[in-house]
């Protein structure tokens, strides 16, 4: 992968959305860290079969077949243990997270960072604002006794990603580089957006118990379109640009990293989680390349922030009356 083209970056300013074809080597750098993370779950599904909340590790089972059965054997969700960011609340000593070297390969490779760097520019910064999502099929996915699915598997609502993060970042040029571990299609849930949507302003999100999200009254849904990609390919939004994901009504998982990168110096929008310089012209020896100091950097920042008086991350309250 090389930069951007002057016609793609047009289009991205155009419809604050582009689909990057080939953006890495999927050899190199995804299946690396499908085979990190099936180490992961080797950890988690021993430990729950320990405890007794499942009756079979699954180990002859793949990553997206096992982790389906394990979630809904146990009728619950452990995406925490996959998650390369710390979450929002009641962060303890021992709130798992992984920040594994082959998932810091993917933040810093070079396809990944030409395309940053064609957008946000030559000094580039890793926002702390960083997921890894997965999503098993929704007809055998743990639900609550009302029969709502539960965790992070349900499906994400209408945000901008601008109103997910402490207004501080208003002003910064945030990049949202969106890529799926497998092919991502209208079927298991692929990312759904609104063309044209970022050109307006930050639109008033409501805190619901599915996630924090824009009532569907503040913009036209009905203008949406699915963008389904494939392994080795990755979505661009803009920070402003309106989007969600479909349900996963496939029999296999969606298992996708959201990424963000953004100038050196502006304000990340969540200053209380770690960020770093991922690229500089200026001052290559600045640049980050060692995985052990990035996770220390996670590691250290959990046990912190679990002695400590934990940040607020969310700017909305709910009262507005458009969340009425």
């Amino acid at each position: 992968m090389t930069h951007l083209s002057t016609n793609q970056i047009q289009k991205f300013n155009q419809d604050g959305y582009l689909v990057v074809n080939d953006i890495f080597d999927s050899e190199n750098i995804i299946d690396p860290i499908i085979e990190e993370y099936a180490t992961v779950l080797d950890d988690l599904a021993n430990y729950l079969y320990s405890k007794g909340s499942i009756s079979s590790n699954y180990s002859e089972l793949e990553f997206g077949d096992r982790v389906t059965k394990i979630y809904l054997e146990s009728q619950a969700t452990y995406n925490q243990f996959f998650d390369f960011s710390l979450p929002q609340n009641g962060i303890e000593a021992d709130t798992p997270f992984w920040a594994g070297p082959a998932v810091f390969n993917a933040l810093t490779s070079k396809g990944i960072l030409d395309v940053a760097e064609s957008i946000v520019g030559s000094e580039v910064y890793s926002n702390p604002v960083q997921h890894v999502r997965v999503k098993t099929p929704e007809s055998i996915s743990p639900r609550d006794e009302h029969g709502n699915l539960i965790g992070d598997i349900k499906t994400t609502p209408w945000h901008q990603d601008s109103g997910v993060i402490n207004k501080e970042a208003d002003n910064t040029n945030l990049l949202t580089i969106w890529f799926p571990l497998m092919d991502a299609s209208v079927e298991n849930g692929c990312l759904q957006v609104v063309p044209g949507s970022h050109k307006g302003n930050i639109l008033t999100h409501c805190p619901q118990e599915s996630g924090t999200q824009i009532p569907e009254k503040l913009f036209n849904s009905n203008e949406s379109i699915p963008v389904p990609i494939k392994k080795g390919d990755a979505l661009l939004l803009t920070k402003t640009t309106v989007h969600s994901s479909l349900p996963n009504i496939s029999n296999r998982i969606r298992w996708s990293f959201d990424l963000r990168y953004q100038p050196i110096g502006q304000a990340t929008g969540r200053n209380a989680f770690p960020g770093f310089i991922a690229r500089s012209k200026s001052n290559p020896s600045s640049e980050l390349r060692n995985p052990k100091i990035w996770y220390d950097m996670w590691k250290n920042t959990r046990d912190s922030l679990a002695i400590g008086e934990q940040p607020k991350f969310n700017r909305w309250d709910g009262k507005h009356p458009v969340c009425a």
